[in-house]
């Protein structure tokens, strides 16, 4: 499924991915529809692919292999990341990385966005140019509203939506930007 998106992406069709890489058609097809496996295939397979698309193996085969965590445990290790290099060790180690556009290419969004919201808010707090790569990104946001899990446990507890109001107006617009609702990336145990 993954293929498809790069394909689509460089604008290539499977017929001529085929040409290129010499990988057959019918084996492209079947990759692309989910009726077989990227990394079932050989290594010659995958190196003809991510050859002719002139990307790694490692970032044709990423998906097929990392684990999603959940979003809160994805969150907590992040801003553990950012307490434990520092600032700005963390914004050039992240965009050296691309995890924002490998993610976003993933369809992570949250991940993606979550990983953005904080580089834009390191800039800032930090007097750091924004990195105008991911201006693309910035144009997007989550449909949905994500609140942390201790935000929806109390409003569930209380019964009513004023602590989502509450942590919706006291979130860094950073990332409230993309409707991830953070207001503390420092206080991590």
């Amino acid at each position: 499924m993954y293929l498809m998106e790069v394909l689509h992406k460089k604008q290539m069709s499977i017929y001529r991915l085929a040409k290129i890489s010499g990988v057959p058609y019918a084996t492209l097809n079947d990759i692309c529809r989910g009726r077989a496996k990227l990394e079932k295939c050989s290594a010659e397979t995958v190196y003809r692919i991510s050859h002719a698309l002139n990307i790694s193996m490692e970032q044709l085969l990423g998906p097929c292999f990392i684990q999603r965590s959940n979003f809160e445990n994805f969150k907590s290790t992040i801003c553990q990341r950012v307490k434990e290099m520092g600032d700005i060790d963390f914004l050039v180690n992240t965009i050296r990385k691309e995890d924002i556009r490998t993610y976003y290419d993933w369809e992570w969004y949250p991940e993606s966005l979550y990983l953005l919201g904080m580089i834009d808010y390191l800039s800032r707090v930090n007097n750091i140019t924004l990195d105008r790569e991911y201006d693309d990104i910035r144009k997007c946001k989550l449909k949905e509203t994500i609140y942390p899990q201790s935000i929806l446990a109390i409003a569930a507890v209380e019964g009513n939506d004023s602590a989502l109001k509450k942590a919706k107006k006291e979130a860094i617009p950073e990332f409230l930007r993309f409707n991830i609702v953070e207001s503390d990336i420092r206080n991590v145990a």
